[in-house]
Formats: C-alpha cells, sequence, structure tokens
C-alpha cells in the first residue's frame, strides 16, 4: 500500500498565513497601510468633536463609564475571527461606498441637529462601509456581532436619555418605597422626593439606574452572543436585564432609605453610597449567572452540562473537515480600487464640510430678556435669579424668571429660556423632565389648543400638565418657540432644529412655561383661564426676545 500522501491529503497553508496573504492580494502592503493611515487621519479631523464629546462621556459619566471597553472587546471579537476571512466570498465590495455615502449624510443630518449621538453614529456606519470595501458583506456578516456591539460605546442622545431617566425615577422611587413600606418604615412618595419625616430623600437622575442598566445591558449582549445555547434563550436573558437592573436599583433605593432612618443621613452620601451601587450590580450579574444556568437545564440536549461549558466563543462555518474545501476553493484577490476610492469619498467630504455644516451661525438681531417688561396690563411681576447650579447644568443663553401678580388673583409664574444655538449637547430642559426632580408628581399630561383671543397674534398649542405635591396643585403650560414656528414636541424640536439649521442658518429658540397654583376653592378651570389670560399677554412680545 502506498504510504506517501495524495494532493488531497497534503498539509494545507495554515488559514492565519493565508489570511494574511489573500488580504494584501491585489494591494501592496505599502499602499494598504498608506490607505490606512490617510483614512484614520481624515476620520479623525472629520469628527474630532464627536470623538471629543464621546470620550467625556466614557470619562465623566457614570452611565457610560464602561465604554472605553466596548472598543477592546470588540477587536477581540474581530480578531478571533479574522482568519476565517479568506472562507468567504468578497465580491460585491463596491457595496461599501454607498454605504459610506450614508453615514456621510447621517453625519450632516447630525451636524445640523446639534446632536453628536448622530454624528458618532455616522462615523460607525462609515467605518461599516470602508471595511465592506475590504472584506465585502460576507466578510460583514461574519463579523456581525462584533460591529454592532460598538454601538453600545455610543451615548444615547441627551433628550431621550432625560424621557428615560425621568421615568426610570418615578420606577426606582415607587420601589423604594414599596421596599420601606414592607419592612415597615414608614415613608412617603412625592414625585421623585421620599419622605421619611424628619428627612427627605431626592432620587435624582444619578439615583435612576441608568448607570447599572446600561453596563449591565451591554455586558448582557456579549454574554449572550457567548452562550451556547438557542437563540430564544440568548434573546431571554438580554431582555431579562431590563427589569433585572430596574428591580434591583429600586431595592437599593429602599436600602438607602432604611440605613438613614437608622444612621442619619450621612449613610447616603460619599463611599458607602458607591459601595451599595456596586453591591447591587455584583447582585444583578449573580441573577444573570443564575438564569443561565437555570435555562440551560430547559431541554434534554443540554440538561447535564456544567456551567463552564455554557461560555465560549461561537461556533464559525467553515471550520474544522469544511476548511479543506473553503482553501481549495479561496475567495478572490482584495481589490485596492473600492477602498481607495472611499478614501477619495472622504477627502472630498473633509473639503465640503466647512462650507455644508457650519459651526455657528451669526445671531440674530433680538431684545435680552432682561428686558421683558414687568408690567402686562394689570399683572405686576417680580423678577428672580436663578442660582448658579441650575444656570451651569441648563448652560443657557438669556432667560426670563418672574412672577405676575394681580389684585385678588393668584400669581402667574413665566420662564423664558433661550438659546442662541444648541451646540455642545445644550437644549431646552423639558418640563416633564425637571418637574418630578422637586417633589412634584404629574397627574395629567396632555395637548391643549388655545383659541386665537383679541390680544393673541395667533391660534397656541401648548402641552398642558396637572402637576400635585402633598394637598398642593399647580397646572403648567409650556411650549417651545424655534423660529416662527410653536412646537409642542420634543422631537419636533430636534427636527426642525436641523431643517432650519439646513434652509436658513438658524439654531435658535426658546422654552416658554407659565405656572400657576389651584387654590382653595378654585377650580382648574378658573386657573386654566388665568394661565390663557397671561399666555395672550405675553405671545405677542416673545418675537422681540425670540426673534422669528
Amino acid at each position: 500500500m502506498n504510504s506517501h500522501p495524495t494532493a488531497l491529503e497534503a498539509p494545507l497553508p495554515s488559514v492565519s498565513v493565508m489570511s494574511r496573504t489573500r488580504l494584501l492580494v491585489g494591494m501592496s502592503a505599502w499602499v494598504f497601510w498608506g490607505v490606512l493611515a490617510v483614512v484614520l487621519a481624515v476620520l479623525g479631523y472629520l469628527y474630532a468633536d464627536s470623538l471629543r464629546v464621546l470620550a467625556q462621556s466614557w470619562l465623566e459619566d457614570d452611565n457610560y463609564s464602561h465604554g472605553p471597553f466596548i472598543p477592546l472587546i470588540s477587536l477581540y471579537l474581530i480578531w478571533l475571527r479574522w482568519n476565517q476571512l479568506p472562507t468567504v466570498s468578497r465580491q460585491g465590495a463596491w457595496w461599501g461606498l454607498p454605504i459610506v455615502a450614508v453615514g456621510l449624510v447621517v453625519y450632516v443630518v447630525g451636524e445640523f441637529a446639534a446632536m453628536h449621538a448622530v454624528v458618532q453614529l455616522s462615523l460607525w456606519v462609515v467605518i461599516m462601509g470602508l471595511l465592506t470595501c475590504v472584506i465585502g458583506l460576507s466578510g460583514i456578516r461574519l463579523l456581525a456581532f462584533p460591529l454592532l456591539y460598538l454601538l453600545a460605546a455610543i451615548p444615547m442622545p441627551e433628550f431621550l436619555q432625560g424621557e428615560l431617566s425621568n421615568r426610570l425615577q418615578l420606577w426606582s422611587s415607587a420601589l423604594g418605597i414599596g421596599c420601606l413600606q414592607f419592612i415597615g418604615v414608614m415613608a412617603y412618595r412625592e414625585g421623585n422626593v421620599i419622605d421619611l419625616g424628619p428627612i427627605q430623600l431626592q432620587v435624582v437622575e444619578a439615583c435612576s439606574g441608568l448607570r447599572y442598566l446600561f453596563p449591565l445591558t451591554a455586558l448582557t449582549l456579549l454574554v449572550a452572543y457567548l452562550y451556547r445555547e438557542s437563540l430564544w434563550k440568548r434573546v431571554l436573558l438580554v431582555l431579562s436585564s431590563i427589569p433585572i437592573s430596574i428591580l434591583l436599583n429600586g431595592f437599593r433605593i429602599g436600602t438607602i432609605g432604611l440605613l438613614v432612618e437608622t444612621y442619619g443621613k450621612s449613610a447616603a452620601d460619599g463611599f458607602s453610597h458607591f459601595f451599595e451601587g456596586w453591591i447591587f450590580f455584583v447582585a444583578s450579574l449573580g441573577l444573570l449567572c443564575a438564569e443561565m444556568w437555570l435555562l440551560a437545564r430547559v431541554g434534554s440536549t443540554s440538561s447535564r452540562r456544567p456551567f463552564s461549558e455554557l461560555i465560549g466563543p461561537p461556533a464559525v462555518e467553515g471550520a474544522g473537515a469544511s476548511s479543506k474545501i473553503a482553501v481549495s476553493h479561496p475567495a478572490g484577490p482584495v481589490s485596492p480600487a473600492p477602498i481607495l476610492a472611499g478614501g477619495v469619498l472622504l477627502i472630498l467630504a473633509v473639503v465640503a464640510a466647512p462650507s455644508v455644516a457650519p459651526h455657528e451661525f451669526p445671531p440674530p438681531a433680538r431684545q435680552s430678556l432682561l428686558d421683558f417688561p414687568l408690567q402686562l396690563g394689570e399683572w405686576t411681576g417680580v423678577s428672580s435669579v436663578m442660582e448658579r447650579q441650575y444656570l451651569d447644568a441648563l448652560q443657557l443663553d438669556d432667560y426670563v424668571l418672574a412672577d405676575y401678580s394681580a389684585v385678588e388673583k393668584v400669581p402667574v409664574n413665566l420662564y423664558v429660556a433661550y438659546y442662541l444655538s444648541p451646540k455642545k449637547g445644550r437644549s431646552s430642559h423639558s418640563p416633564r423632565q425637571c418637574i418630578p426632580g422637586g417633589g412634584w408628581e404629574i397627574s395629567s399630561f396632555e395637548p391643549l389648543r388655545l383659541d386665537q383671543r383679541q390680544d393673541m397674534t395667533k391660534a397656541l398649542e401648548v402641552n398642558r400638565l396637572v402637576i400635585q405635591k402633598g394637598g398642593q396643585k399647580q397646572i403648567v403650560y409650556y411650549w417651545f418657540k424655534q423660529r416662527d414656528r410653536w412646537i409642542t414636541s420634543e422631537y419636533g424640536v430636534k427636527f426642525y432644529l436641523f431643517w432650519d439649521s439646513l434652509t436658513r442658518h438658524r439654531a435658535d429658540g426658546a422654552l416658554v412655561r407659565l405656572v400657576s397654583g389651584v387654590n382653595a376653592g378654585e377650580t382648574e378651570a378658573i386657573v386654566d383661564a388665568r394661565l390663557q389670560i397671561m399666555a395672550g399677554l405675553v405671545t405677542p412680545l416673545l418675537d422681540r426676545y425670540v426673534p422669528d
């Protein structure tokens, strides 16, 4: 019998060697690295501001302290599968160019809408397009999860994060109160404030649970990818991370309330608060591990597998014996043309960026809100000055805050916050996000159309809120004035900010808010009438201070 190996049995070159070779077929090494250096330099220049904001979020915002680890994890997962790229066809690499073009369009949208999250998303899309030029759509599918996982490092837009944080604060406060009352501690909730009698605890934005929800969800996505179980179990694992983080954060707030009740208010500050947070984060990881162990017991195939075998890199198609076939029929050579064309497209974008998306618009002619009249008909106003901590948080350019009163009438508070430009993340804070922080609870929210009155230039649609705190009740009207538009939707504000920046080179606007209390013996209809009178007095004057 012939003991010499046949051609089919001859040793095959290692996949790692072939991967390094074939990725440079048709493209000399110096061209490849030269193009890569140019592309990185262009991306760094084009996205410098948003990359700085991204790094600042990772380093300063506890909600995204996990951010720096996401790219490292993605690179490691890509490295694990990089040697499999020669087994896939790279036909259609030219599809990367339209993807790059879409990413650049998203960049323009993000710049005009002054949303760093959108600009950062466009960077991810551009990177996907450039990678498609090199490895093709099949290669992108092979590296799908590591590339999609990079999105977990991009902070959520501020107005969406504020909306989510507000809801989580209310849920966490309610859960914390439930825990305290369950163990017999007398506690009551007013909005985001927990009343323990002599001590009141405010569930601020930092206690909303986002700093646990975001990292835990990102970690659960990674664990689900490595979880060697069926798809439905992995999906269930990811979805369960959300209620786990919310429930544990509510329990954590209840624990802090118990410690404050026992040891005083100092138990809620400093290192003890930080340490309690880490304990509950580790507890949430323990619950996820327990859930993985229980899910592995569902079904007959994995009921006897040890826990150590439940986690590992997913199997890659084409491994083992099938790799002989893949190597025997290698993918075609990599053409340098698509990546060169992508680099040219980026350079053109850099050249066009200053004229397409200017960073600042000239300020419109307007009067300062410091000069807003304090005499409106029979109503006399007394202006107030905001504390520095609120001014630093709001970052507004101009404002008026005044209480207007008339004989035998309940005062009406007027607040107008003007922003010349929402660059660097500045934007009007919705009252729906700010009101609960003062202990008020929103009991009613609805749009309301004010019919045109003699003292109003046009009909006005506002957001109407009824808020309560203990035995007090107030009614709030608010809307946004964006150039010549009166808008009630926070999403509409973002859209028209983009559109007017693009077509008018204007990005200024203001939040207008009116508040009045419901006194004893008054109905809501009486307060509505009072607020509508004030709206009729204020709106004709706004054009001077918030110009069309």
